[in-house]
């Protein structure tokens, strides 16, 4: 219970956390953001992980000169690529018959589906698109390789989603982060984060459903 109480409050607050884990550990604040992209993008029974959220308040701390932009961005990218292999590698491994396990406290089932029948509607592209859609984005490698997508073409989408969503995010952190505004809003903003990438999935998965 204290161990789930901690990753809620870790994700609600990761600004503060990683900013209590610099003053006290310094350079290993990169492995634990190298962990924590590579747990949530290669195994299916971490989705809930900070992702989004995690790398605009990466980028805000770099802007404000508490991490190297460069040195975070080349982690996180190592991380993110890594992660969507070793996924893709596992989803490949368990193939089609995955679609027979039931539910269970380690495998989200509806997060799967979701995915699948994202990856239905839109390809290759879903690996891209994922990589800003909490739960989506930790199923949508596992479903590439129980869908026996080339691994080429996988790598490909993997690399230009990982360079879009890092850089991307990270970036906007960066240069955003020392705003008062932002400053003054960042729980909001990570709130923000984690809520509305969630109601665009859930909202995606409704009308598959209904279609």
């Amino acid at each position: 219970m204290e161990t789930i109480t901690f990753l809620i409050d870790f994700i609600l607050h990761v600004d503060r956390h990683l900013e209590m884990f610099v003053q006290n550990y310094g350079v290993w604040v990169y492995a634990l953001l190298f962990l924590i992209v590579f747990v949530e993008t290669g195994l299916v029974v971490m989705p809930f992980l900070p992702g989004d959220s995690l790398l605009f308040v990466v980028g805000a701390m770099a802007g404000a000169g508490l991490l190297s932009y460069p040195l975070a961005c080349a982690v996180l990218l190592a991380a993110a690529i890594l992660g969507d292999q070793t996924n893709y590698t596992i989803g490949r491994y368990f193939g089609p018959k995955v679609f027979g396990w039931e539910q269970s406290r380690f495998f989200n089932k509806a997060a799967f589906d979701k995915a699948h029948a994202f990856y239905e509607t839109y390809g290759g592209i879903t690996i891209i698109i994922a990589r800003f859609m909490p739960f989506i984005r930790t199923f949508a490698p596992f479903v590439g390789g129980v869908a026996a997508m080339s691994r080429a073409k996988f790598t490909a989408y993997n690399v230009v989603g990982a360079l879009i969503w890092v850089l991307g995010i990270c970036t906007a952190g960066y240069f955003l982060g020392s705003l008062p505004w932002v400053k003054a809003n960042l729980e909001k903003i990570i709130w923000a984060l984690i809520i509305v990438p969630g109601l665009l999935v859930m909202l995606g998965a409704w009308r598959s459903r209904k279609t």
